[in-house]
C-alpha cells in the first residue's frame, strides 16, 4: 500500500504573507524588466542613431575623399608640361615624369596604359607595392578610363585599400591615347581622421582582414574580422545595432561596405561606438533599483506579519472554541471584541454552537431511528434479490413443467388402465398445481410499472390467497372466502392491490400463529354504495387500543428486532389512498383484528381481447392434420418430443428443430404448412427467426406460433401486437395448443 505523503501544514499568517509577498517579488521583478528593458532600449535608440549619424558621415566622407582626386586630376593630362610626354609615349621619360608628379601630388602610385592596356609607364612611393596587382586591382576602372569615362573606384592591393582614379589620356586630334591611373591609400591615417569625423571607431576590412583600425591592439583584429563576416546588424536594416562586447569594453556596432566597380564585397569597414558609461550607469541604476526594493520588501514583510498576527488573535481564539466544541462542550463561547468581520464570525460562531446544544438531543434521539431504518433498508434489498432469484427460477420451471402437462394428458388419453388414469390424473393435477404457483410466483416477483386497469377484485383475493395457501396450511390457518360474484370491478393497479392483499393476510396469519395453534382467517367482499368494500376479519389476539392509531405509521411495529419493517401497513394506506379508497381498522383484544378497505367502483366494457403477452384457447378443435406438414422449434428436447406426438395423434408430419440455424436450413430444402417457434433461445431468437422466415418464405410467417416460457418485455409485446401473431404461454394444456394450431391454419 502506497504511502500518503503529508500535506504541508501552513499558518494563517504565512498564507497571508506568502501570496502577498509572492506579488511584491513579482511586481518587483516587473518593473525592474520594464527600467532595464526601458532604459536598453533608449541606448539602443541612441545608439543607432549616432551609428546612423557616424555611417552617413564616413560614407560621405569617402565620397568627398574619391570626388577630391577626381577633381584634382582631371585636368592633369592637358596641362601643358604633360601632355607633349603622353604625346610622346616615350617610356623612360614618362617614368621620370610619372616619379616627379609621385613627389608633388599624396598619392602612392601611378600607372599609364595604352589604349592597348599595356603598362607603359608607373611610379610607386611604397617599393612593397606590388605594381602587377595594383594594375589588375584596378582594370575595371582602367576599362572605363579607356573608353573614355573619367571613374573613381576602391580597390584592395594585397593587404592594402587604395582609392583610385582613371583619368582617359587623349593626344592630338582628341583621339584617346591612354590612360592615367592614381592611387591614394586608405589605411591608418584615414582611419583616424574619419575616427574624428564620425567619433566613432573605425575599422577597414579588405578579404576578411583588418586593413587598418583605431581600436588599439591587435588581438582584436580577429574579432573585429568575425563580426563583419558575420555581417554586423545596422541601423538602417533592424531596430538597433549589435551590441558587442570587445577588450572589457561596450560597444554598439555597424557594418558597410565600400563600392567597388569590380563588384567586390570584401572590401568594408565597421563603426564602433562606446556605451559603457551608459552600460555602467544601468548596472548601477538596477543594483540601486533592487537594493531600494529587497529593503522595501523586508519592511513591507516585517508590517503584513504585525497586522495579521493582530488580525489573526481572534481567529486563533476561535480555533481554540472551536476544538472544545469538537469535543463535545457545546457551553463554550467566544469573547466578541469588536465589531468587524471578526466580531461577527464571534456572534455567528456563537450562536451555532447554541443551535448546536439545542440539537443535540434531537440528534441522539434520531440516530437510533437511522439504525432501524438502515436494518430495514438492508432487508428490503435482500427482499427484492430473492424475488429476483424466484423469478428466475419460475421461468426455468415453465419448461419442464409443459412437458410433465403435455405427456400427462397425452399418457391419459391412451392408457386405458384404470389405476393408471387415477395416477396420472393425479400428476396432471399436481402439474397445474405448479403452473399456479409459478405464475403466482412471476406476478409477485416480477416489477411492473405502475399501470391501472379495470380489474376483478374477487380474482386478486383469490390470487393472494392461493399464493399464501402452503403458509396458511402450515401455520393452521383456515380462509374463509365470502365474494359477491356480481361484484363490479374498479379502476386499480392490480399489482399494488395484490401487495396490500398479500400484506393484511400475511399479518393476519403471523397473528393467529404466535398466539394460539390454529385460527381462521374470513374474507369478504361486496358492493357499498358507489364502492367496492373488501374485508379481512382474523381472530387472532387483536391489536391493543393504545396502538391502534400507530398501526398505519412509518416503521411503527410490535414485532421482535429483525421480525419486521414496520413499513407493511404504511405502504398499504399509501397504495388505498392513491387509489382514491380507505382503509380502516377495528380490534377489541382475544377477538382478532378487522380490516376494511372500500374503493370506488368505475364500470366500463369488457376487453375487447385477449392480451398479447399469451394467448390462451378454452376450445378444443379437432382439426385434421392429414396432408400437412409442420416445423417446431425449440431448444428444449423433451417440449420437441410432446409436440411432436400431439401432432403426429391428428395426421400432421412433423419435423422438429432445435436452434434457429437448423431450422431455417430445413426451411431452404421443405415447404411446411405450419411453424411452432420458441421465443427465446441460444444464437437466433424467435423474432430473428421470424425476420428471415418472413424474407425468404413469406407465407408460412403468417402461419406462425410463438412459444414462451418467458416474461414478456415492452419490446416482445409490441411485436406481437403490431404482427397479430399467436403466442402459447408455458405451460399450456393440449386442448389450448390444438385449439391453436387449428386457429392458425384456419387463417391459410
Amino acid at each position: 500500500m502506497p504511502k500518503s505523503h503529508p500535506k504541508l501544514k501552513l499558518s494563517f499568517s504565512a498564507k497571508v504573507l506568502v501570496p502577498v509577498l509572492t506579488i511584491m517579488v513579482l511586481l518587483l521583478g516587473v518593473t525592474v524588466w520594464l527600467v532595464n528593458h526601458r532604459i536598453a532600449e533608449q541606448s539602443q535608440a541612441q545608439g543607432a542613431r549616432s551609428l546612423g549619424a557616424a555611417d552617413w558621415v564616413f560614407r560621405h566622407s569617402q565620397k568627398s575623399h574619391r570626388n577630391d582626386l577626381l577633381a584634382r586630376y582631371r585636368n592633369l593630362p592637358n596641362e601643358p608640361r604633360y601632355k607633349s610626354l603622353f604625346q610622346q609615349l616615350h617610356a623612360p621619360t614618362l617614368n621620370e615624369a610619372l616619379g616627379e608628379l609621385l613627389g608633388e601630388h599624396q598619392v602612392e602610385v601611378i600607372l599609364f596604359a595604352t589604349d592597348q592596356r599595356e603598362l607603359l609607364a608607373h611610379a610607386k612611393r611604397d617599393p612593397l607595392i606590388s605594381i602587377s596587382e595594383f594594375q589588375s586591382a584596378s582594370a575595371a576602372v582602367v576599362k572605363l578610363a579607356l573608353q573614355g569615362d573619367e571613374k573613381v573606384d576602391t580597390i584592395r592591393v594585397g593587404e592594402r585599400l587604395f582609392d583610385v582614379v582613371a583619368i582617359p589620356v587623349f593626344g592630338t586630334g582628341d583621339y584617346l591615347i591612354g590612360a592615367l591611373t592614381l592611387g591614394s591609400e586608405i589605411g591608418s591615417t584615414a582611419a583616424q581622421e574619419l575616427r574624428e569625423y564620425t567619433q566613432c571607431h573605425v575599422a577597414l576590412l579588405a578579404d576578411g582582414r583588418v586593413i587598418a583600425s583605431t581600436l588599439r591592439g591587435r588581438d582584436l583584429h580577429e574579432p573585429l574580422a568575425q563580426l563583419f563576416r558575420d555581417g554586423a546588424v545596422g541601423p538602417s536594416q533592424h531596430d538597433g545595432p549589435a551590441e558587442v562586447s570587445l577588450g572589457g569594453e561596450h560597444y554598439f556596432c555597424s557594418a558597410g561596405k565600400f563600392d567597388s566597380l569590380s563588384g567586390d564585397n570584401k572590401l568594408g569597414y565597421l563603426l564602433l561606438s562606446s556605451y559603457e558609461e551608459p552600460w555602467r550607469a544601468l548596472q548601477s541604476t538596477r543594483q540601486m533599483l533592487l537594493l531600494a526594493s529587497g529593503q522595501g520588501l523586508l519592511l513591507s514583510a516585517a508590517i503584513i506579519w504585525l497586522l495579521v498576527r493582530r488580525a489573526a488573535r481572534p481567529l486563533r481564539a476561535l480555533s481554540v472554541s472551536a476544538e472544545a466544541v469538537g469535543r463535545g462542550d457545546f457551553s463554550r463561547r467566544v469573547q466578541v471584541t469588536s465589531r468587524d468581520e471578526c466580531g461577527e464570525l464571534a456572534a455567528a460562531f456563537n450562536h451555532m454552537t447554541e443551535n448546536l446544544q439545542r440539537s443535540r438531543q434531537e440528534l441522539e434521539s434520531t440516530v437510533q431511528t437511522l439504525k432501524t431504518t438502515q436494518a430495514q433498508l438492508v432487508q428490503s434489498e435482500k427482499l427484492s434479490s430473492i424475488g429476483e432469484f424466484v423469478a428466475g427460477v419460475a421461468h426455468e420451471l415453465n419448461n419442464p413443467l409443459t412437458s410433465v402437462m403435455g405427456f400427462s394428458e397425452l399418457l391419459k388419453r391412451s392408457d386405458t388402465d384404470p389405476k393408471r388414469q387415477r395416477h396420472l390424473d393425479l400428476i396432471h393435477k399436481s402439474a397445474q398445481r405448479c403452473q399456479k404457483i409459478v405464475q403466482s410466483l412471476l406476478s409477485f416477483a416480477r416489477r411492473h410499472t405502475p399501470e391501472r386497469k379495470l380489474s376483478n377484485l374477487n380474482d386478486l383475493v383469490s390470487g393472494a390467497v392461493d399464493f399464501l395457501q402452503y403458509q396458511l396450511r402450515t401455520s393452521n390457518v383456515e380462509v374463509a372466502l365470502r365474494l359477491d360474484p356480481h361484484l363490479p370491478r374498479t379502476m386499480v393497479d392490480p399489482h399494488q392491490l395484490q401487495q396490500v392483499f398479500l400484506n393484511i393476510l400475511n399479518n393476519g396469519r403471523q397473528a393467529i400463529e404466535n398466539h394460539q395453534p390454529k385460527g381462521c382467517l374470513h374474507v369478504s367482499t361486496e358492493t357499498c354504495g358507489q364502492n367496492a368494500r373488501i374485508i379481512f376479519q382474523d381472530n387472532g389476539p387483536g391489536i391493543p387500543e393504545e396502538n391502534l392509531s400507530k398501526v398505519f405509521d412509518p416503521f411503527f411495529t410490535t414485532k421482535e428486532v429483525g421480525k419486521g419493517t414496520g413499513l407493511g401497513l404504511s405502504i398499504c394506506y399509501g397504495i388505498i389512498r392513491e387509489h382514491g379508497g380507505t382503509i380502516t381498522v377495528s380490534s377489541q383484544p382475544g377477538q382478532g383484528a378487522r380490516f376494511v378497505i372500500e374503493l370506488p367502483l368505475a364500470a366500463g366494457p369488457e376487453p375487447d381481447g385477449q392480451s398479447t403477452e399469451t394467448a390462451r384457447f378454452t376450445k378444443s378443435n379437432g382439426h385434421d392434420g392429414r396432408g400437412k406438414r409442420v416445423l417446431v422449434i425449440d431448444d428444449e428436447e423433451a417440449i420437441l418430443q410432446m409436440v411432436r406426438d400431439i401432432l403426429s395423434q391428428n395426421g400432421y408430419q412433423v419435423d422438429v428443430a432445435n436452434d434457429g440455424e437448423s431450422a431455417l436450413r430445413r426451411l431452404d430444402q421443405t415447404a411446411y404448412d405450419l411453424a411452432l417457434c420458441d421465443w427465446k433461445m441460444p444464437g437466433l431468437n424467435g423474432e430473428q427467426v421470424y425476420e428471415r422466415i418472413r424474407s425468404a418464405h413469406p407465407a408460412l410467417s403468417e402461419r406462425m406460433i410463438f412459444i414462451t416460457g418467458d416474461v414478456m418485455n415492452p419490446k416482445a409485446e409490441k411485436f406481437l401486437r403490431e404482427r397479430q401473431k399467436l403466442c402459447l404461454s408455458k405451460p399450456f394444456s393440449l386442448s389450448e395448443f390444438r385449439s391453436a394450431v387449428g386457429k392458425a391454419l384456419s387463417n391459410s
